[in-house]
């Protein structure tokens, strides 16, 4: 089990993972509460100069992890020296795409695999599976997964069938 901070700073790449997080938070699936949340709220600031300016030189008692869910494996997050020892930076990493969920949501990974040297996942959702509008929307996410036990089964399924670098984490591992 990861261990969090009393506070938690979730930072999230877009709108589809920032759906994702809202829904489980706010279903109570996840190992840590809406309370904890910094601002109660998902963030969406990828630089870390501009994280300590916004959210850090407010003073906490206590230590802070930075959840960082991305599909990036190597985006830098580099706090500045002042910050290092009061916050705990976790990647979250939903590489190569969060779309990757939708794709083993419609059961069709293996035929991904397939077109994944040539395809992106979003065009794979786009092209082969027929998803219209725009799938890394909030608003399409929380359309497409109004089932949560698919959501969390999905997630779950995806940490089965891929592998992750020293220092990263699932979705699957913020889960109860």
């Amino acid at each position: 089990m990861i261990e969090l901070s009393p506070i938690v700073a979730c930072i999230c790449e877009g709108g589809a993972e920032t759906a994702i997080i809202d829904m489980l938070v706010d279903n109570d699936l996840l190992i840590f509460s809406r309370d904890q949340m910094l601002n109660e709220e998902v963030i969406r600031c990828r630089n870390a100069k501009v994280f300590e300016q916004r959210y850090l030189r407010k003073g906490f008692e206590s230590k802070i992890t930075v959840l960082r869910v991305l599909d990036s494996h190597s985006e830098g997050f580099r706090l500045s020296p002042a910050y290092e020892q009061k916050v705990d930076v976790i990647k979250v990493v939903t590489s190569p795409e969060i779309e990757m969920l939708l794709i083993l949501a419609e059961g069709k990974y293996d035929d991904y695999i397939k077109k994944a040297s040539s395809m992106l996942p979003s065009t794979f959702c786009k092209q082969e599976l027929k998803m219209k509008g725009n799938i890394k929307s909030q608003e399409y996410v929380r359309n497409y997964f109004t089932d949560l036990n698919m959501l969390t089964s999905t997630i779950q399924e995806y940490k089965r069938i891929k592998t992750l670098k020293r220092g990263e984490i699932y979705l699957a591992d913020l889960l109860k």
